[in-house]
Formats: structure tokens, C-alpha cells, sequence
């Protein structure tokens, strides 16, 4: 009996031994891994490593993309502790550098903008870059044009000028005696010809109205263009952006504000100019009413 029970105290004490020791490995493996994330999209990623980059100089994020190993380089990366800690936890980005710097734009890049609202603003610039200057070679051209003009209407001038001072100083030389030249100037025809101006340049029909109302009538004409413009740009301001939006709203409230002015200025003008009895109908027309031909 003694040797049974021994033996049967020696398989139990073996059973706890090997149930410890099963037990122990188990003890010593390490922890279960945490559950994963899931997976961000890549355009936020994108835009957060734009918003990272924003804090640094513009040459970082050239010098990334230019050499995407760079992405790797911790020594580099540890002056830009942001920038590091975020490549870390985002690997992806060193694979495929090419999308998620796409947005860097380098010197020489002249890469479209996949945004349609950066492609909105791109486009609007660029228009309003070409309007400029189309509006600045505008106005130098007109003005080159009338400078030239005046000066070759000058020169016309001048020549003809010379030419009727030349037919009097011959009609006079003719004259025999100074009883002819007496009779020859109490006469229409010739005092007419010695109070004549010299020969106009342009023509008759060229020649423009009485001042005040010509002034009146461009006041206006100015007006209205500008009204009719800035009312355009206030409606095409609502179907834009509103990047956009704000500046042509601008543009327009100026020009329609600037049309009202010459529209106001040629209407006081106008007021004005009747009271005072300036405005008077051109000389072709009041020959005209007389029944005497024109004088030109």
C-alpha cells in the first residue's frame, strides 16, 4: 500500500510539473497585435503632406521631388521633425512619390493642376493677365497713332499754309498799281481771299461739330460702355468661384460706377451748355437753312 501511494503522489506531482511547464512559453510570448487601422484615403494624405510642407521653405518639397530618395533620408528628415514623424507613419508616400508631390510646383514645371478649383484660379489669372496687357498695347498704340497723325496733319498744314501765302504774294505782284490793288480789295471776291484761312487739311465731312455737344455725345458714349461692361461683370461674378467672384464683382461695381459718372457729367453738360447758349447747330447746317452753300 505504501509503494501505491508513493507512486501515485510521484504521477500527480509529474502532472503539475508538466502543466507548468506547458504553461510557461505561453507566459513569455509577446502581446497580440493591435487591431489595424483602416486605411486612410491617399488625397487626404496628399493634402495633409501639403499642409506639412506649407510650415517649411519651398525647397523642401522641391528637393523631395526631385530626388525621391530623400523621402528616406533620415539624416535630412531630422531637420523637419514634422515632416519625419509623418513619412514614418505613412511608407506609402516613399513608393509613390510621383502622386503625392504632385502638387509641388518647381521652376521649370509648368504641370496643370489636377484641382478644377486651382484650375479655375489659374485660368481666371491668366485671363485677367492677357486683358492687361492687352489693354495697355491698346492704349500705346493709340496713342503712337495720334501723335503720328497730328504730326503728319501738321506737316499738311504747314505746306498748305505756305502754298496760299505763295498765290497771294503772286496775286499781289500782278496788280500794276495800287488803284488796281484798292479795287481788287473792297471787291467780295477779294476780301474773301486775303481774310481766307490756309486750306483746311481734312475734309468737309471730316470736320467734327460744335465742341460742347461733340464733348456731350463722347461723355455719354463712354458711359454707356462702361455701364453695360460693368453690369457684365457683376453677372458672370455669380457663376463663378468665389476666389473669382469677388474680383470681378469688383470690376464691375468700378466700371458701372464710373459709367453712371460720364453719363451724369455729359447730362450737366448738356444743361449747362444750353444755358449758356453754346450749344449752336454746325455752319453746314445754317448754310444749308439759308439756302447758301456751304462754306468750307
Amino acid at each position: 500500500m505504501r509503494v501505491l501511494t508513493t507512486l501515485l503522489l510521484v504521477a500527480l506531482l509529474g502532472t503539475g510539473v508538466l502543466a507548468q511547464g506547458s504553461q510557461a512559453p505561453a507566459a513569455n510570448q509577446p502581446p497580440p497585435p493591435a487591431p489595424v487601422a483602416l486605411e486612410t484615403d491617399a488625397r487626404q494624405v496628399r493634402e495633409q503632406l501639403r499642409d506639412i510642407l506649407t510650415k517649411y521653405p519651398p525647397e523642401v518639397g522641391r528637393i523631395l521631388k526631385m530626388d525621391p530618395t530623400m523621402l528616406s533620408n533620415q539624416p535630412y528628415l531630422a531637420q523637419y521633425p514634422a515632416l519625419q514623424q509623418f513619412l514614418a507613419a505613412h511608407p506609402e508616400i516613399a513608393r509613390n512619390p510621383t502622386f503625392y508631390l504632385e502638387f509641388v510646383r518647381q521652376g521649370f514645371d509648368f504641370t496643370v493642376p489636377t484641382d478644377p478649383r486651382a484650375r479655375s484660379i489659374d485660368m481666371w489669372s491668366d485671363l485677367l493677365e492677357g486683358a492687361s496687357v492687352f489693354v495697355v498695347l491698346v492704349f500705346v498704340s493709340s496713342m503712337l497713332a495720334w501723335l503720328i497723325r497730328t504730326l503728319l496733319n501738321h506737316r499738311r498744314w504747314l505746306r498748305a499754309s505756305r502754298i496760299q501765302t505763295e498765290v497771294h504774294n503772286k496775286l499781289l505782284d500782278r496788280f500794276a498799281s495800287s488803284n488796281d490793288l484798292a479795287t481788287y480789295v473792297q471787291s467780295a471776291a477779294g476780301r474773301r481771299f486775303l481774310e481766307a484761312a490756309p486750306i483746311p487739311v481734312e475734309a468737309a465731312s471730316d470736320r467734327p461739330i460744335a465742341a460742347p455737344l461733340n464733348r456731350i455725345l463722347w461723355s455719354v458714349q463712354a458711359g454707356i460702355i462702361l455701364v453695360v461692361g460693368g453690369l457684365g461683370f457683376q453677372y458672370v461674378s455669380g457663376r463663378v468661384i468665389e476666389e473669382v467672384s469677388q474680383g470681378m464683382w469688383t470690376l464691375g461695381v468700378l466700371g458701372t460706377t464710373f459709367g453712371l459718372g460720364f453719363i451724369a457729367a455729359g447730362a450737366f453738360s448738356y444743361v449747362m451748355s444750353r444755358r449758356l447758349g453754346l450749344l449752336e447747330p454746325p455752319t453746314v447746317l445754317r448754310d444749308a437753312d439759308r439756302g447758301d452753300s456751304p462754306v468750307v
